[in-house]
């Protein structure tokens, strides 16, 4: 499972986003670099994973390997060295007993010595085999335990580290669903708009003339003569008003042909009869630099009207076939209009959840519309009585804009406008803006001021109508903004046409509190020369965190040459195994001062309670207090202890009282980049001497059980 994380995590860090369009927007950079912040979340985790797999092996199996091999080992070799002696011995003493008394004095006194010397040595091999039997007995309670203890505190480590990371991970994620609802907002914006303009496109096909743009260009079939007949040859041609200059490239080039692109200038255009010719759509044209006439083929009557419109054709233009609304001006009745439409909303509609992004009915609003605009009494119509919802003004106001001549903010400012908005420094976005919005048309510029504050005035109720300064971008950006062309590239621009409409509602004091000193916009930045301002959003970093070292033996150091150690001087951890990471988490003030020997943090033990620990155990070894509490099976505990168990099942809040120097007041001091963290092991019992083999109790008491000779051994032993 974690070789399959980790290769995710390695998937996620090197996948890449490709993006449509020239700029991206803040909320567009934000899930571009989520992956890349997935995949080090992930890696972090699966390296406490490994940490705490690798600690099972140091910090448990390891000890208790060591424990069984010189401990347990060493014992065996003991009752084999004892049951060595005792057969030794008791094979002598059968010889001996069987000598007879005649033998002389000095052979019986020889065998005594033999006997006696053998006795010592058995004696004396009981006694190290008893005195290991019990040394092992009683070690084996902390030096097995302790290993455990050790694994689940680095257990509960790895536990504690992924719930940090939760709660990391929550602000990013909460900003992150920002982004990704903002970018779905764009999308279904641009999504409408696209579908418009499919519609558009097919009511009216192959309409090649942009508006607003002198030049046209498309494909035209040119009649060339050759000395066998007469051949159509595709080009494309682009033909440019203003110099009358016409560039005409073949399409259909045979392999190996050099043939290039012509550049011809106009002299004249005239639609070709019908009857002077078998080919429709024909219309014939004059150059400076061919003699006689070139025919031209469009692709249908429309285009060819197209050309010749282009061209100044001497046959008269027809006007499109399409059938255009009448549009609407921005006049004193669309001003009433808007004026009236704002009143009611923000009198009966300001709450309403959903306002301006619920849709009313098409047949209530063009019969409003028709009401209102009625030329012969214009804007008598009351929009305060019950006859007209809040979806069907909103719907109302929302078309009248968007079909508008030219849009409120111009066709004129509109490019100008959304390079402002892709640029990368938030307060060149921000001036660039103000400034342009100054450049409006007074009436426009006061229908704009207009719809702004009452937009801003709804999105102050965003708590109970749940429409935010973005969600209500995505829904006037089109309207108060568009393209004078219908391209698919124009449409890609929607969203920056949102973020337009967003930086005017979230700055509307400044900009409306006047004009900027300068009334030109700033020159656009180059672009990406200096970091971005705003950088994308990011899992909160922490400070780095060092892997300590963690013994097993939970005493408190003496010395050096004493870590690591048995109370008989074998070593429980032989090498120094890695503990996962940890970030202290300090609990919060308690009323009243604090419990002596309560943990600061898991881990880090309150220093006072170290001393009140240290008293309690030296007041014991002088045998002049009782201890702090007994179980029941007579082990000392101290408070430290019987509170660190509790702290380990309660969650520790996050601010602290004090960890160590220079933090206190619940404001940890910040770490720099190579201040690691200290991990302190809770007090536990005082070492014993550095250099002295403890002597188990019992026959510490009776030193004649060590230096005695058999005779005097009780029978106990």
């Amino acid at each position: 499972y974690s070789s399959a994380v980790q290769k995710f995590s390695q998937t996620l860090q090197s996948f890449q986003f490709d993006f449509i369009g020239d700029t991206l927007t803040d909320d567009e950079i934000n899930i571009a670099e989520s992956f890349k912040e997935f995949a080090e979340l992930l890696h972090e985790v699966e390296l406490e994973r490994s940490m705490m797999v690798q600690n099972a092996s140091d910090l448990l199996i390891k000890p208790l390997e060591n424990f069984r091999k010189e401990q347990i080992g060493f014992t065996k070799e003991r009752k084999k060295k004892f049951e060595k002696d005792g057969e030794k011995f008791y094979s002598m003493l059968d010889r001996h007993l069987h000598l007879s008394s005649k033998k002389k004095e000095s052979q019986l006194q020889e065998a005594d010595l033999q006997v006696d010397k053998e006795r010592h040595n058995f004696f004396e091999s009981s006694l190290e085999y008893v005195y290991q039997i019990q040394e092992v007995q009683e070690s084996k309670k902390f030096s097995i335990v302790e290993p455990v203890l050790a694994f689940l505190h680095s257990l509960f480590t790895y536990n504690n580290l992924t719930v940090e990371l939760t709660q990391d991970f929550l602000p990013y994620k909460q900003q992150l669903q920002l982004s990704l609802q903002n970018t779905r907002n764009h999308f279904s914006s641009t999504r409408e708009e696209l579908e418009d303009l499919k519609k558009r496109m097919k009511e009216a096909p192959l309409t090649c003339k942009l508006p607003g743009q002198p030049t046209i260009e498309g494909y035209l079939y040119t009649q060339e003569k050759w000395a066998l007949g007469i051949s159509w040859v595709k080009y494309y041609c682009q033909y440019e008003k203003e110099a009358k200059t016409l560039r005409m490239t073949p399409m259909d080039q045979k392999p190996g042909a050099k043939q290039g692109a012509l550049d011809l200038t106009l002299k004249s255009c005239v639609r070709r009869k019908t009857d002077s010719i078998d080919k429709r759509f024909c219309f014939d044209i004059e150059t400076n630099e061919r003699s006689g006439t070139i025919t031209l083929q469009a692709l249908s009557e429309a285009n060819r009207r197209l050309w010749m419109e282009a061209m100044d054709g001497k046959e008269p233009i027809y006007h499109s076939p399409i059938t255009k609304q009448e549009e609407m001006e921005l006049n004193e009745v669309g001003f009433k209009f808007v004026r009236k439409c704002i009143n009611a909303v923000e009198t009966k509609g300001i709450t309403t959840e959903g306002v301006y992004r619920t849709v009313g009915s098409n047949i209530q609003v063009q019969k409003l519309l028709n009401a209102f605009f009625d030329p012969k009494c214009p804007g008598d119509v009351d929009l305060q009585s019950g006859d007209w919802d809040i979806k069907t003004i909103t719907s109302s106001l929302k078309f009248y804009l968007r079909n508008l001549s030219e849009p409120v903010m111009t066709y004129k400012l509109h490019k100008e406008l959304v390079l402002a908005a892709k640029s990368e420094n938030l307060d060149y976005r921000l001036g660039a803006i103000h400034a342009l919005v100054y450049k409006l048309p007074d009436k426009n510029r006061e229908m704009l001021e207009l719809l702004i504050q009452h937009l801003v005035n709804i999105c102050e109720h965003s708590r109970e109508n749940l429409m935010s300064p973005s969600n209500m971008g995505v829904i006037f950006g089109p309207t108060l903004m568009r393209a004078q062309e219908d391209t698919v590239a124009a449409m890609m621009n929607i969203k920056f046409q949102n973020i337009v409409v967003e930086i005017l509602i979230e700055h509307f004091g400044k900009i409306y509190s006047g004009p900027p000193e300068d009334t030109t916009a700033p020159p656009v930045p180059p672009p990406r020369v200096a970091a971005r301002r705003h950088k994308p959003i990011t899992i909160s970093k922490r400070p780095l965190r060092e892997r300590p070292v963690f013994f097993v033996a939970s005493v408190e150091e003496s010395g050096a040459d004493r870590q690591g150690q048995t109370p008989n001087g074998s070593s429980i951890v032989g090498v120094e195994a890695p503990k996962p990471l940890h970030r202290s988490r300090l609990p919060a003030p308690r009323p009243g001062g604090d419990e002596p020997g309560r943990p600061l943090a898991e881990g880090r033990p309150d220093p006072r309670a170290e001393a009140e620990v240290g008293k309690q155990v030296a007041r014991l070894q002088d045998g002049g207090a009782k201890p702090a509490g007994k179980a029941a099976n007579g082990v000392v505990t101290s408070p430290a202890l019987r509170t660190s168990t509790l702290q380990a099942r309660r969650p520790a809040p996050r601010p602290g009282i004090y960890g160590r120097e220079g933090e206190y007041d619940g404001v940890p001091k910040p770490r720099s980049h190579g201040d690691k963290p200290v991990i302190m092991r809770p007090p536990v019992r005082p070492p014993d001497p550095p250099c002295r083999t403890p002597v188990p109790p019992k026959l510490e008491q009776r030193p004649d059980l060590i230096t005695g000779t058999a005779e005097e051994m009780p029978s106990s032993v």
